[in-house]
């Protein structure tokens, strides 16, 4: 797909890996919606991109959205639905482990309300996580959700067909949704990532990179790419 002139709707771009696929869309002429739920927070956009405000977690929002940029050709998520549990599972409260899933609900709500409304010839990316397949310990949540979403691109890609649909796999990226700074957040990334292949944090832009690939790509459907710069290898 030539995403020139084409219209991109865009969950979670208004910060970190969302944002830096947004930018790379608007830049090769896309037209770009950048929705958050705190649009806000959003600083300067370039030219071809503007924001709104929408919740995945609320279908009436999202019909509402959908409608009134229909029709459209892309479809990206990089929502996070809302907060992630960490730690043991078997010191985790059920309740955090439970609400880590209103990530995937939020996908799914975003996949069944945005396909009625997209082009025939239209592309869905979901962004999930290296820890689907290769979780570290205090990762059970994540890579839970990170497999769930994973599954849910495979099977539902033959009923969505001819419109394409792939998952984008990020490892460690250094993005906003790390609140240390300084030398703790060095410290962090540094030692998170010391056994990589390539032994240092991703940027956003290297995971929008694998974002663009399976838009532009029309060959490719309900598969998963790996940005991870090794971490499923070590």
């Amino acid at each position: 797909m030539d995403v020139k002139g084409k219209k991109a709707i865009v969950f979670g771009g208004t910060s970190g890996i969302g944002l830096a696929a947004a930018k790379q869309l608007a830049a090769k002429g896309a037209q770009v919606v950048a929705v958050s739920r705190n649009p806000d927070r959003a600083g300067d956009l370039p030219q071809g991109i503007t924001t709104a405000k929408c919740d995945v977690r609320d279908s009436d929002a999202l019909t509402a959205l959908f409608k009134q940029h229909a029709p459209f050709e892309i479809l990206v998520s990089a929502a996070t639905g809302g907060d992630r549990a960490v730690g043991p599972f078997l010191s985790m409260e059920m309740e955090g482990f439970k609400a880590s899933f209103d990530k995937m609900w939020g996908y799914a709500n975003v996949v069944r309300f945005g396909t009625e409304h997209m082009t025939d010839d239209g592309s869905i990316v979901l962004v999930s996580g290296t820890p689907a397949r290769n979780a570290k310990p205090g990762q059970i949540a994540i890579g839970s959700v990170g497999g769930a979403v994973e599954q849910f691109v495979r099977t539902v890609a033959v009923e969505l067909a001819p419109r394409r649909i792939n998952v984008v796999a990020p490892g460690m990226i250094d993005t906003p949704m790390v609140a240390l700074e300084g030398k703790a957040r060095e410290e962090l990334y540094t030692n998170a990532t010391a056994n990589h292949l390539i032994p240092r944090a991703g940027r956003p832009e290297e995971v929008a990179h694998g974002i663009l690939f399976v838009i532009e790509n029309d060959f490719v459907t309900g598969t998963t790419v790996d940005v991870d710069g090794g971490w499923l290898l070590s």
